[in-house]
């Protein structure tokens, strides 16, 4: 699979989750997959979707600051704007098993101000 697709596929998992889509996403993961984040270290699926699942769309945007593909890796940095106007930053690693996110690790960044 080409870059330029992997690419593709992590943006359209970041609108899916906007958008509340869990049918996408769900298909986006290997059933092996596994996230970590600061505060949820090696949750598989079922804990993904129990956890984190709840946050998604909430009228949340993405900015993408960078997209890069590395290997079986696409590295993401991004500034999200929540509905109530509170930004912030992070960064996320996610390694691809063919077309398939087989791990997401979430890197906290910082809050956003307006004028940044």
């Amino acid at each position: 699979m080409t870059g330029e697709k992997r690419l593709e596929l992590a943006r359209r998992m970041y609108e899916a989750f906007t958008s509340g889509d869990r049918a996408y996403v769900e298909a986006a993961f290997t059933e092996d997959f596994r996230f970590s984040s600061p505060l949820d270290v090696g949750l598989d699926r079922g804990e993904y979707f129990e956890r984190c699942w709840p946050g998604s769309g909430q009228g949340q945007r993405f900015d993408f600051v960078r997209m890069v593909e590395a290997g079986d890796a696409v590295f993401v940095t991004y500034e999200m704007t929540q509905p109530d106007g509170n930004r912030g930053r992070n960064t996320e690693v996610l390694t691809f098993e063919g077309d398939r996110i087989r791990e997401a690790e979430v890197y906290f960044g910082w809050n956003l101000t307006s004028g940044t």
